[in-house]
């Protein structure tokens, strides 16, 4: 089969460009993409542990563990300890990294908005139902190759 024909190919190639264009757009904020990720994420749950933080960007806790001390070395967050739990801490942005954010998101945001608007709000729709499909069929292949429940579901989660 060849790789025009499949349709993992174009959400990939499409997800790739997706992302290239946001590393242009936010550069200027001296955030990568994985950065800008984090602190967006962070900023809807302040005080999410790393590996919550993990989940929500669909990352391993060993690759947020990474971006979240780059970005403690750029003074953007600050970990204090969990009241509740004595081996975790919680993670908040800093004024610093709310600055940045901003910065960054409002790039970011552009390039959304462009990419929404080339679409009729029914497109719009129509695309977001179509990977909602695609999404789910993803989920019974999954579930069929390891014979057991939801196998998709980290990526379902929301933790808290």
């Amino acid at each position: 089969m060849r790789a025009e024909d499949r349709l993992g190919y174009h959400v990939k190639r499409v997800e790739q460009e997706l992302m290239a264009v946001k590393h242009v757009a936010i550069k200027p904020s001296g955030l990568t993409v994985p950065q800008y990720t984090a602190l967006a994420i962070l900023s809807q749950h302040p005080g999410a542990s790393t590996s919550a933080l993990a989940r929500f960007a669909l990352v391993t806790p060993q690759t947020m563990a990474t971006i979240m001390a780059n970005l403690d070395a750029k003074g953007l967050i600050v970990k204090v300890p969990d009241p509740y739990h004595l081996n975790s801490q919680q993670i908040e942005l800093t004024a610093a990294g709310r600055k940045v954010l901003g910065t960054a998101d409002d790039a970011a945001v552009k390039v959304e908005r462009a990419i929404g608007e080339a679409f009729t709000a029914q497109e719009r729709d129509t695309l977001v139902d179509l990977l909602a499909r695609f999404s789910s069929t993803l989920e019974e292949q999954a579930a069929k190759l390891t014979g057991t429940g939801p196998a998709l579901t980290p990526f379902r989660t929301n933790p808290s």
